[in-house]
């Protein structure tokens, strides 16, 4: 639950910050540090899908992942889910419901909070939170400077969200060998290395669409 409980509270720190220290950050400001962010997450993701031992495995998981996941079309349902999300908590029109449903949907509905949340629980590699929860400290500070305290209330659904996906992630990984674990992991550092090339470039990676190569390994391995 450590990756969840930082992304919470640096979430919660950066919007007083955003709130009563800075009134305002330029568009070139936010854009760089974007980009900054985007290569961080890069190497994370590289650098954990290096642990890989199986190559072939590592490519058959993200083809079948990838038909799996368009076929369901994951990415249309988490954004439908927070537009949804948006029409139905957002109603007042003020500036601090506005942020805290914002900050909600961006912080949560994210393939960066799933993958890092799987690792988190499952490894007990907090790696990929610990970067989220920078990312989503600067976003934070953004909002929190023109939407207002509302913001630093999105720490409670990324907890509850994150920490659920943590703590059934660990309560199952008593039933997958190392093997599958680090397999598993490799696949969601693919993934991770992917929403960082999401911040380069204009054409994104829907990595939403992605996520069940992370279970391929488990398939495979558990029948081999």
């Amino acid at each position: 639950m450590l990756g969840p409980l930082v992304n919470a509270l640096v979430i919660v720190v950066c919007a007083f910050v955003g709130r009563f220290v800075v009134k305002g950050v330029p568009q070139r400001f936010e854009e760089t540090i974007k980009k900054s962010i985007g290569l961080s997450i890069v190497y994370v993701g590289i650098k954990g899908a290096l642990d890989n031992q199986e190559v072939l495995l590592l490519i058959l998981s993200m083809v079948c992942g990838a038909v799996i996941g368009e076929l369901l079309n994951i990415d249309r349902l988490m954004n439908r889910f927070g537009s949804w999300a948006e029409r139905k908590l957002g109603m007042s029109g003020g500036t601090f419901a506005k942020g805290f449903v914002s900050a909600s949907i961006l912080f949560c509905t994210g393939s960066m909070a799933i993958v890092g949340s799987l690792q988190s629980g499952l490894t007990g590699n907090h790696e990929t939170l610990f970067a989220k929860s920078i990312l989503d400290g600067a976003l934070s500070i953004v909002f929190a400077a023109s939407m207002g305290l509302g913001v630093a209330c999105a720490a409670a659904p990324v907890l509850i969200y994150q920490g659920a996906i943590a703590l059934g992630s660990f309560m199952i990984k008593d039933m997958l060998s190392p093997d599958i674990i680090r397999e598993m992991s490799a696949v969601g550092s693919l993934l991770i290395a992917a929403i960082g090339f999401n911040f380069l470039v204009a054409h994104e990676i829907r990595v939403a669409n992605l996520i069940p190569a992370i279970f391929i390994p488990w398939l495979y391995l558990a029948l081999t």
